[in-house]
């Protein structure tokens, strides 16, 4: 990749202990000039806040949904895949379609640190945005999800991340940006806490206790890490960055999964969710999708800090 361009972090945004993911509307008034100036000036004020907390492993990036890019940049050029997603529904299971123009994903060891930027950028935008979620992440023990398997096992290493994660010459006027898919999951922890280990490691397709991955002898074909997997027409697995984190308001019994996936392609994130919710490869739907409800999903593209700068010039 060309060491000149400033990719935002995408790669980086897996340290932090917490997490706030922000999704937001752009206003329809004419005049969208603060939104522009906003997104112009956000490395520096993720810069800023980098050289106040340095030991904090605070990170931060921001996405832009398809109908935004149109309404800000309408004279620009757009990134090849970036669309509205399309809900997927299977004969079980939906993935739904749900609004959203702006995604700030910001993680810290510290929330304190993920609510200064948040309360930022709330100060900045209130007159031109309003807001569509906000969701406080967490790290679980030992990087687990809620549901107590361990996450991001798949995810593969930092120079590797790298060529999976950042756009290469495919869409060269967009090099170093990414593609990132968010959805919500809930899940039913009654019905979960209902299997045994042995059920639900067979759900999941590894041991629960030491992450080790099931034998195929006894690794059922709609166990959630094959059935999520995606392959090219040679039948080589392709892989995306997840920064998944769970979130959770138990006094309401709310506990879920803020799933996050960033690629240079978003169709190889499609292609995952194809085959989770119809069983487009193996014929066998992700069984993890019957304790596991998708309540939002939305595509945003991560630019590069050097095209955001360029906004105002």
């Amino acid at each position: 990749m060309n060491t000149l361009l400033r990719p935002q972090p995408v790669i980086n945004n897996l340290s932090g202990e917490n997490a706030l993911f922000i999704v937001l509307g752009i206003n329809t008034n004419p005049d969208h000039s603060g939104v522009i100036d906003f997104l112009a000036n956000f490395s520096a004020l993720v810069r800023s806040l980098t050289n106040r907390f340095p030991n904090s492993n605070f990170s931060a990036s921001v996405g832009i949904g398809s109908n935004a890019w149109d309404l800000l940049f309408p004279d620009l050029n757009k990134p090849k895949e970036l669309a509205p997603f399309q809900e997927i529904k299977g004969p079980r299971h939906t993935a739904v379609a749900t609004t959203g123009d702006l995604f700030f994903h910001i993680r810290a060891n510290q929330m304190a640190i993920c609510y200064e930027l948040a309360s930022i950028l709330h100060e900045q935008l209130k007159e031109d945005t309003y807001p569509i979620s906000e969701t406080k992440g967490f790290r679980y023990f030992d990087g687990r999800a809620i549901i107590g398997f361990v996450d991001g096992t798949e995810n593969p290493e930092h120079e590797i991340a790298k060529e999976i994660a950042y756009v290469g010459q495919e869409d060269a006027e967009f090099l170093g940006g990414s593609y990132v898919f968010i959805q919500k999951y809930l899940h039913n922890m009654e019905m979960w806490k209902g299997l045994t280990t042995e059920e639900q490691e067979k759900v999941i397709g590894r041991k629960k206790y030491d992450d080790v991955e099931l034998g195929d002898d006894v690794k059922p074909q709609s166990a959630h890490n094959v059935a999520s997997k995606a392959h090219d027409a040679d039948g080589n697995e392709l892989k995306i960055l997840r920064a998944n984190m769970p979130f959770s308001n138990p006094t309401e019994g709310e506990y879920g999964t803020f799933f996050i996936g960033y690629s240079r392609s978003f169709n190889i994130t499609k292609t995952m969710l194809e085959n989770m919710f119809l069983g487009k490869e193996t014929g066998h739907i992700d069984r993890l999708l019957d304790f596991s409800t998708a309540v939002s999903g939305s595509l945003f593209f991560v630019p590069t800090f050097d095209f955001l700068e360029d906004l105002v010039e």
